[in-house]
């Protein structure tokens, strides 16, 4: 996923003779060059600070996306996606629809429930009821640099009920009684993305049951004692589509302060610190001189760039459809900055390989792009090859263009295994889906997942894949794998 307003640059529209300008402004980058020069270190020319710049998008593209979901979700509630204030749980007793814009890609299965969580001023506990076995929930913990630093739920704590403490990265202390798990964010602000399965409509008050039992509250609430000062308040700047496409390393500026570097970080924050980026600076692009803004416009349309090439490389191609595993915490991303922009592009707050995984695809197996306003297609599940999971499996539609699910007559964004009951097998005990934007006729329908009138992305969803034979994982190397998409006759 993206975010919906993302952070496309218009190269095009930059002249290259701005380049060869003459700056002579005092601006930030300037400023950090002479800092650099008084330590002895080497300044950075304008080929130099546009590939720093090209550097610095693909390092914070997760960074500046995250932001702007917060952004929409917490801070402006004039946003239309607003949800609730930091450290309050906003349950949605429904599913996703093509209404909601903020995340695309989104999940359209599983009743979220979202609370960011501040964590400067100390630890928060999220506490979860007992739920019943055969209802998949699960809590992921995904911070500001969009590492999914835990998990509680079905697969990875139980269905028990507990308390988890969630901690900010300054904080030392221990465990207090009654906690079952310390989880430890990399950023001073975290995202808990609850998702609760529903099995279909009738289901939903039982959904709801399970969300009143979601709990966040401040860890000296938990112990009853008296809560520490608060945490200063922060000047959060606006955020919006326009603003993203020059003032993105301001963002990128803002969002470092509340994320000290790990040690794979140091390099690149170096860099960035070269140029005027980082904790305790101030970058302002609009204060830049002409040589400046051209080189880092220039800059990070590379980077735009090389972040498309790796989504559409990511994973194994397999009968169509990309498999692999993008999501993960620090050690899996070891400071690999290009597969987690690739990873935040192609669906931000994916969840790791064990808990889900995403096989996605745009295009049949020979490469030719799925569009529905041409052609029509079928999928087909051959009788007992069903996506081999745990909890349970969808096939998700999105428009190919923005990601987002896709507005139809008959409100039906997924086909999933809750609702193998009512659909059509035939003879021989396979199912086919239907994918196209017109009905395939009313004999068909319950197997119709309906199509834009446009490019197509389709997402394959296995909740808690099974690691047995036959199993999607290892990522890319399993031994199950999804059918290839075929154009109808």
């Amino acid at each position: 996923m993206r975010i919906s307003n993302k952070a496309k640059l218009a190269g095009g529209a930059i002249c290259l003779a701005l380049l060869s300008a003459c700056g002579g402004k005092d601006d930030a980058v300037s400023q950090a060059a002479k800092k650099d020069a008084v330590a002895g270190v080497p300044v950075p020319g304008i080929a130099e600070v546009k590939a720093i710049a090209e550097e610095a998008f693909v390092y914070g593209l997760p960074i500046v996306m995250n932001y702007g979901v917060m952004y929409e979700f917490v801070l402006d509630k004039n946003s239309g996606q607003w949800k609730a204030p930091f450290n309050v749980i906003s349950n949605s007793h429904r599913v996703f629809t093509y209404e909601d814009t903020a995340i695309p890609t989104p999940n359209s299965d599983t009743p979220y429930s979202l609370v960011w969580l501040d964590l400067r001023a100390e630890p928060m506990v999220v506490s979860v009821p007992a739920v019943d076995p055969k209802r998949y929930y699960s809590v992921m913990l995904n911070d500001g640099n969009t590492f999914n630093y835990g998990y509680i739920g079905s697969r990875a704590t139980g269905s028990d009920a507990g308390s988890y403490l969630i901690a900010g990265p300054r904080w030392k202390g221990e465990a207090p009684q009654g906690i079952k798990k310390v989880f430890q964010a990399t950023t001073d602000f975290s995202l808990a993305v609850f998702r609760t399965q529903l099995f279909d409509a009738k289901d939903m008050p039982n959904v709801e049951a399970v969300q009143a039992g979601y709990k966040v509250q401040p860890l000296s609430a938990f112990l009853n004692q008296p809560a520490p000062p608060a945490a200063p308040e922060v000047a959060w700047p606006k955020f919006d589509k326009e603003l993203v496409k020059t003032e993105f390393l301001d963002f990128l500026d803002l969002a470092l302060q509340f994320a000290p570097a790990g040690p794979e970080e140091e390099a690149i924050r170096a860099r960035l610190a070269s140029i005027g980026i980082g904790p305790g600076k101030k970058f302002a692009f609009k204060d830049l001189s002409l040589e400046h803004k051209a080189a880092i416009l220039l800059g990070m349309k590379e980077g735009d760039k090389k972040v498309d090439e790796k989504v559409a490389s990511l994973g194994k191609h397999i009968n169509g459809w990309h498999v692999g595993s993008a999501f993960g915490d620090r050690a899996f991303y070891k400071g690999d900055w290009l597969l987690r922009a690739a990873a935040a592009r192609a669906g931000i707050y994916g969840n790791d390989a064990v808990e889900a995984m995403y096989p996605m695809t745009k295009t049949l197996a020979d490469g030719t792009p799925l569009d529905g306003s041409k052609d029509k297609y079928t999928l087909t599940f051959a009788k007992d090859q069903f996506p081999p999971v745990n909890a349970f499996w969808s096939v998700t539609m999105y428009d190919g263009k923005s990601q987002l699910l896709v507005k139809n007559p008959i409100n039906r964004y997924l086909i999933n295994s809750p609702m193998l009951p009512n659909l059509k097998k035939n003879a021989d005990g396979s199912l086919t889906l239907y994918i196209q934007k017109d009905s395939p006729g009313k004999d068909k329908e319950s197997n119709w997942l309906p199509a834009p009138d446009g490019p197509i992305y389709l997402v394959l969803r296995l909740y808690w894949p099974k690691t047995e034979n036959p199993s999607i994982l290892p990522a890319g190397e399993g031994t199950w794998q999804p059918p290839a998409l075929v154009k109808a006759s």
